[in-house]
């Protein structure tokens, strides 16, 4: 029997390669000395940039927090002491502070070297027509009567005087006195009782939060003294500034006193009683300023009143949370 040869049929086409192929083909060129084929790239992925990465103050889930009575109570605690503290730091800040300061100077130098006096006393036992006011000081000035814008008010049905007087001294030491000198017949026995009413230099000043001595000898009495005494008031007078928010400044002047009685003679032997006001100026300037509270002064005290009350409000609750679970832990020890 003879073989014969068979027609081929219909096979297989050809085949593509694939990655096995691919990878075959790649090392039988590598180790046939072919050219080598370049790596594949990989894509890397930029993640965005998020803001919220500066969030100090991360959340927690309410799910993972724990209410207690004892912090609902210290938190309630904490919130009133807040706000009383919050209360009196605006009541401080809407009110305006006085401060005082001390220096040495002269601070109305435009007023010409004077100082504007006013006085207002009563001598209940003596006439208004031996009543005068004479002045005295070092630069010189001796001016006896003194009449200029001055009034008398007759007291006890023409028996008595009232004297007020608006008048200027120099900024220098000397004297003003209420006396008989200036009446054409002195009076035999003159009876200088007396009771003073106002003695003030300078202007007037309307505050209320500043307690100085701008009138010390109101209400002097000394009707029940000899009435042949004189009397002797020594006087430091202080210039006082009071600047106001507006930084408009007004001058005053405070003063202190010492006073004694005595019995003088003239050198002919007479008594002869006056009321003398002896004064010198103290070089020492007392200034009073109103000031308020800046804005940044007010709100840094808000944020430490805040800050630290809430701090301390979370260290005692905190505390007190983990006393009460050691507590806890202790009695289920105990029970089992």
């Amino acid at each position: 029997m003879g073989w014969g040869c068979a027609a081929p049929g219909p096979g297989p086409g050809p085949s593509l390669p694939g990655p096995a192929a691919a990878g075959s083909e790649a090392t039988a060129g590598a180790g046939g000395g072919g050219a080598r084929s370049p790596p594949a790239t990989t894509t890397a992925t930029t993640m965005p940039f998020d803001f919220r990465r500066f969030d100090i103050y991360r959340k927690v889930p309410k799910d993972l927090t724990q209410p207690t009575y004892t912090g609902a109570i210290i938190s309630v605690c904490c919130c009133l002491f807040i706000l009383f503290l919050f209360l009196s730091e605006l009541t401080g800040f809407i009110a305006t502070e006085i401060v005082n300061e001390l220096y040495v100077d002269d601070p109305d130098k435009d007023s010409g070297g004077k100082i504007e006096v006013n006085l207002n006393i009563s001598l209940p036992n003596l006439h208004c027509e031996l009543v005068g006011l004479d002045i005295q000081d070092e630069m010189g000035r001796h001016e006896v009567g003194h009449i200029d814008n001055s009034m008398k008010i007759p007291l006890n049905n023409g028996d008595g005087c009232r004297f007020e007087g608006h008048f200027s001294i120099n900024k220098v030491p000397g004297n003003f006195h209420v006396s008989t000198h200036s009446a054409t017949a002195q009076p035999q026995n003159p009876d200088m009782t007396h009771v003073i009413h106002k003695l003030s230099f300078g202007d007037k000043l309307q505050v209320h939060n500043v307690h100085g001595a701008f009138n010390a000898l109101e209400g002097a009495d000394k009707l029940s003294s000899n009435p042949l005494a004189s009397h002797d008031y020594i006087l430091k007078i202080v210039p006082t500034v009071y600047e106001d928010m507006s930084g408009k400044q007004r001058y005053s002047y405070q003063y202190t006193v010492a006073n004694k009685e005595y019995v003088a003679y003239s050198h002919t032997g007479r008594i002869i009683p006056a009321i003398w006001f002896r004064y010198d100026l103290s070089p020492i300037t007392v200034k009073y300023t109103e000031r308020r509270q800046p804005l940044y002064r007010f709100i840094t005290s808000i944020c430490a009143i805040i800050g630290g009350t809430f701090t301390v409000a979370g260290i005692l609750d905190s505390c007190i949370f983990t006393a009460s679970e050691a507590w806890k832990k202790i009695q289920l020890g105990k029970m089992q």
